[in-house]
Formats: structure tokens, C-alpha cells, sequence
């Protein structure tokens, strides 16, 4: 694994901020030669640090800014359960994230839709049609105002 010092955690936060730079703008803003700098950039790419890189897109551009964290409680707590709801989940284009969570329940997903009635087809029609669901509780978001996901 690469060893995450000062120079490797400013590379990655530069990184992190725009993905896009060259490696001699980035070498630059680190103050390291352009080589030094690509050597670092690859081993941490090699290391599995850096896993890729990709576009951040404009939800509302791409008719998907309507924003909702769904609850979700399972009826059954088996591992065979889990798996089906989480490839149901791998199915539905309107979930972006899909997270196995502790508490009282036991996923957390992120929809991303055009607007109300289009998470009321989804709430309806994808997770209230499947029989592992005991529980939806849904939270729509009105603003964020931090959002550093990638």
C-alpha cells in the first residue's frame, strides 16, 4: 500500500477537486517535478488509494434532481434476504446508492428521479412489489449544501 504522507495527501485532495488536471499543473501546484509527480499519481492508482476517475454530471440537466434517502427495513434478516433486495436494488436505475446499514434499519438508498411522481412510481411500483420490504421511510431532499460525492 502507498504510504499516504503531506505530498501524497495534497496530490489527492488536488485530485479530488478536479480530476481533470494535467500532471504538470498538478505537479506544479504540489511543487514536484512533472516525473516525480506521475510516479506518485500511479502508485497510488497502483496501491488501490485513487480508484478512478469520472465526470461529475448535473442531476437536473439529466432530469434526476429530485433527491430522496429511503429507509428501508427488511421483513426477514437473512443473508438470502439481503442478496435479493440488493440485486432488486442493482436493477432499479432510480438508486444511485445503496448502503447495508446498522440501526433499526436495515438499508439506506439514495433516488435520484425527475420529480414526486416519478419516486411515487418507484416507491409503488419497485420497492412496495417486493416481498423482503417490511418498511419505507423517505426523506426528500430540499437543498444540500455541501455535496463533495464525485
Amino acid at each position: 500500500m502507498a504510504k499516504i504522507d503531506d505530498i501524497n495527501r495534497r496530490i489527492l485532495q488536488e485530485l479530488s477537486a478536479n480530476g481533470r488536471l494535467s500532471n504538470a499543473e498538478l505537479a506544479d501546484r504540489i511543487g514536484l517535478s512533472p516525473s516525480a509527480c506521475l510516479r506518485r499519481v500511479q502508485e497510488l492508482e497502483r496501491a488501490g488509494v485513487i480508484l478512478g476517475y469520472r465526470a461529475r454530471l448535473n442531476p437536473a440537466a439529466l432530469d434526476s434532481g429530485f433527491v430522496v434517502y429511503v429507509c428501508v427495513g427488511l421483513s426477514k434478516h437473512t443473508k438470502a434476504e439481503s442478496r435479493e433486495f440488493e440485486r432488486a436494488m442493482a436493477r432499479a436505475s432510480q438508486v444511485s446508492e445503496c448502503h447495508n446499514v446498522t440501526g433499526s434499519i436495515e438499508y439506506l438508498l439514495r433516488i435520484e428521479v425527475a420529480d414526486l411522481d416519478a419516486y411515487k412510481h418507484f416507491h409503488t411500483d419497485v420497492l412496495g412489489t417486493l416481498e423482503q420490504v417490511r418498511s419505507i421511510t423517505s426523506y426528500i431532499v430540499m437543498d444540500s449544501p455541501k455535496d463533495e460525492r464525485a
